[in-house]
């Protein structure tokens, strides 16, 4: 009976312990929302150009559309993803001759630049699932430390993909994060916020995009291999011409 009893306490300890984690997170999570412009995400309509493309999105608790426009030797191209699908159409001609894996590219490729510019706004999304995993420090400032993952089920393609972001314990921004993707061959990335603006209440952020020598290691190394200074700069994310609207009715 005293096992019992022992092994009763230890599990409900065990269960308080991932309430609290989740709740930390939560919290985390939250605060830092709100820091980066709170409700002002569901009311706003976003533009920017990135690598001289256009993009236009809005997301809602209940709806979202990510329109990404640009000229290529076919034309003049608008690709349309938002809860009915996505659709392509050139010279404002609908194409529809294209195949489920290139719908399926096109579709990953528009909601990765919609996602990364509304962090960090998208990690309460229902399938998103948060665990705080304490503080740590970077260049003498304290993070408040969270990973996220996905459930299968509403995760999108992208479930089983792994995120770590850094927010800053007394502003609670996100000024690092770090992901491990398992499509086009997968691989391991770090960004560092390299330019902060706020425009229209909301906080958009440049990064540098990092990577390690070894992307098969797992991510929550990544921040060791940064303090080492064993992260290679691949690339720059940079947001330009941006500007916030009211979502249109």
């Amino acid at each position: 009976m005293k096992l019992l009893h022992h092994l009763f306490f230890f599990l409900l300890a065990l269960q308080f312990s991932a309430c609290d984690q989740r709740s930390d997170a939560q919290k985390t999570v939250d605060s830092a929302i709100e820091a980066h412009g709170g409700e002002a995400f569901e009311d706003s309509q976003i533009e920017f150009d990135f690598r001289e493309r256009h993009y236009t999105i809005y997301k809602t608790a209940t709806a979202f559309e990510y329109i990404r426009e640009f000229s290529d030797s076919t034309g003049s191209v608008k690709d349309v993803l938002n809860n009915a699908g996505f659709t392509r159409t050139v010279n404002g001609v609908k194409i529809d001759t294209m195949t489920e894996e290139r719908i399926g590219a096109f579709s990953r490729s528009v909601n990765s630049v919609a996602y990364f510019a509304f962090l960090p706004y998208g990690l309460n999304d229902e399938a998103a699932i948060k665990t705080f995993l304490g503080e740590t420090e970077i260049k003498g400032k304290k993070y408040n430390l969270v990973k996220v993952t996905f459930a299968q089920q509403g995760g999108g393609e992208h479930f089983e993909d792994e995120f770590l972001y850094w927010f800053g314990k007394e502003d609670s921004l996100m000024e690092f994060m770090a992901y491990s993707y398992h499509t086009d061959g997968g691989g391991l990335r770090m960004r560092e916020v390299s330019e902060k603006s706020e425009v229209g209440g909301i906080v958009f952020q440049n990064y540098l995009n990092l990577k390690p020598e070894d992307e098969k290691i797992p991510v929550e190394m990544m921040q060791e291999l940064y303090l080492a200074g064993k992260l290679e700069v691949l690339s720059e994310i940079n947001l330009e011409n941006i500007t916030v609207r009211p979502i249109p009715n």
